[in-house]
């Protein structure tokens, strides 16, 4: 089965958007292990914009499943990880003014810088994951660099299935068998939803986890957020 990591990250925005602390973000960490759920993802922006650095230390040992950061390994962020040591740290190259990640990792160009922060992390003990575009020279540089997996950036995948192109998740089939072939594991993520991970998960060999949390949160406002993630995880079975 394909783990389900729930990124709490909106439940911050909501939070931000008043002051205080409602809703909670340690308690949805809490809840959405409770209900099911496989794994935390969280992404602090250096903005702060919703999750904080603080949020993220102060969900570590509450997490008792798998605790994904994600992030651009700048110093401030890569500090943070190597304190707080994750089960997981997903590199994204965020620029600091995008609204939400919109590009993966040119595994190519960024060769010597990403392999120093692959290395420090697997000196800590902490898996990395490289956010990536479907371009197999691109998945061939994960695997130089030491990744221990990527993950399938699949905001153009859903975008194509919405209007109706199921072939758009091709590309994505293809890198994940060279992925796999390389040894690299597989996770997902960006855009994913309940209308289309199914078809996703049916289509992607050897997925071991998606990272979904815009689109949960979403749906959660009208359904709650235990059936939710129940309903993801039998999608994802």
């Amino acid at each position: 089965m394909t783990k389900l990591s729930v990124n709490i990250n909106k439940i911050a925005t909501l939070r931000n958007a008043r002051g205080g602390n409602m809703p909670n973000v340690v308690d949805a960490a809490i809840n959405v292990q409770k209900f099911g759920a496989q794994g935390v993802t969280v992404h602090p922006r250096p903005d702060e914009r919703h999750i904080t650095y603080q949020d993220a230390y102060d969900i570590h040992p509450l997490v008792h499943t798998e605790y994904n950061i994600e992030g651009n390994p700048i110093d401030s962020f890569m500090k943070m990880v190597l304190e707080i040591k994750p089960t997981q740290v997903t590199l994204v190259p965020d620029s600091v003014d995008v609204l939400t990640s919109n590009a993966g990792w040119d595994t190519i160009i960024n060769k010597d810088f990403l392999s120093e922060i692959i290395a420090e992390c697997k000196r800590n003990n902490i898996r990395t994951s490289i956010f990536i575009d479907p371009d197999k020279r691109l998945i061939e540089g994960a695997a130089n660099i030491g990744a221990d997996r990527i993950e399938l950036y699949t905001e153009a995948f859903a975008a194509q299935y919405d209007l109706g192109n199921k072939k758009a998740i091709q590309p994505y089939t293809e890198c994940a068998l060279l992925a796999n072939e390389l040894g690299l594991g597989i996770n997902a993520g960006h855009d994913l939803s309940l209308e289309n991970i199914q078809f996703f998960k049916q289509n992607i060999p050897h997925l071991l986890e998606v990272s979904i949390g815009h689109a949960l949160i979403c749906e959660a406002l009208y359904k709650g957020l235990e059936p939710v993630i129940k309903q993801y995880i039998e999608r994802l079975k």
